[in-house]
Parts: C-alpha cells; structure tokens; sequence
C-alpha cells in the first residue's frame, strides 16, 4: 500500500510539469496555426502579445488594455513564447529542471515557486529595464528552479557539515555558468535577452526554495 501511495503521489506531481506544459503549449499551438493561415483572421499573436505580455511602460503612463492589465501581466507573460523555437527551449529545460525538484517539493510546493519565480522576474524586469518592448516566456520562472536546485545542494551541503563559505564556493561555478550563458545569449541575440528576467528568477526561487526547506525541517 505505501509503494502504491508513493507511486500515486508522484503522478500527481508530475501532473503539475505537464500542466504548466499544456498552459503554454495552449496559446503557441493557437498562434502557429494563425500564422501559418489555418484559422482565424491574421494577428492573434500581437494581439495577445498586447494584452498578455509584460510591458513596462503600463508601470510609467502608459494606458491599460483593460482594467488590471498592469497587475495580470506579472503573470500572463510566463505562459506566452515569442515562437516555436523558443517555447521548445523552455519546454526542454522544464522537463530538464523541473523532476528533481520534485523530489524534494511537493506539488503545492512546486506550484509555489513557479508563480514566486514567475513574479520575480517580472519584478526585476519592471525595475531594471529601460526598454519599451514586451517581455514573453517562462525563462523567469525556469531560472527560479535553477535557483531553487542550487539552494537545495547548498543546504544539503551544510546540513553535512560543511561551512557556509565552502558550500558557497561550491556553488560558484554553475553559477558563473549561468552568468556566462546569459551574456553569450544577451550577445548572440542583439541585445534583445530579458536578463533582468532571469535575475529576479533565480533570486526569487533561491529565496522560495530556502523558505520552503527551512519550513520542512521545522
């Protein structure tokens, strides 16, 4: 009975991967087929785009759409894609990143840091950017589970024993990794990455991922 418990509950919580999946999966699947014609009139994606993704000028004086725009974007944006390619990207990494957190999270959990992850960057983005165009994509909350993967090895590190500053030096190279990724991506496309994106990621998640440790072992 405990192996077939286990076993249940770990279909439900693969159950949150595959959901956050469909939910971008969703809206991609529907612009592609209006790009390419096969139903609806032209525009759906800049039409959403307009109304779903992170603009910050809504933050300065610009005007909504509608009545909350300002506050739904801090969300809205995380599940639209700039196109196939980039949504594939982002698909891969969730199914990369998203199994070992599970291990540790619960479902519940796991829900948690993604929507943090996902306001996080957003926040980041509407205090650092200075640009005018619109923010899309999961990337946010993808870099706030890399967050939340690095804080766990830490804190399962001191838990052994090691010392704060030794667990912090172990840290430091995948973290120069992901530093290094973001300015030869930043290069390679024009200029046109959200890094303030990924930055408000990965600290919201790091700091989720803390909470929800310490709130574990309590």
């Amino acid at each position: 009975m405990a192996i077939k418990l286990g076993l249940q509950r770990r279909h439900q919580d693969l159950g949150v991967i595959w959901a956050i999946f469909l939910l971008c999966l969703l809206p991609e699947l529907a612009f592609l087929g209006n790009d390419i014609g096969l139903w609806g009139q032209p525009g759906w994606r800049q039409f959403v785009y307009q109304n779903g993704a992170f603009w910050p000028g809504l933050l300065d004086n610009w005007r909504s759409n509608y009545p909350g725009q300002k506050y739904a974007m801090f969300l809205t944006y995380g599940f639209l894609h700039a196109g196939p390619s980039h949504f594939i990207l982002n698909m891969l990494t969730l199914f990369a990143l998203a199994p070992p957190l599970l291990t540790r999270l619960d479902a519940r959990g796991f829900v948690l840091l993604w929507t943090l992850s996902t306001l996080g960057g957003a926040i980041a983005f509407g205090f650092l950017s200075k640009s005018p165009h619109p923010m899309v994509g999961a990337s946010g909350a993808l870099f706030g589970l890399a967050g939340a993967i690095l804080q766990g090895e830490m804190a399962t590190m001191q838990a052994r024993g090691a010392p704060w500053l030794k667990a912090a030096r172990a840290m430091a190279p995948p973290v120069l990794v992901l530093i290094l990724l973001n300015l030869v991506s930043y290069w390679a496309m024009g200029g046109l990455l959200a890094w303030q994106t990924h930055l408000g990621g990965f600290l919201a998640g790091w700091i989720t991922s803390a909470f929800l440790t310490r709130k574990r072992h309590k």
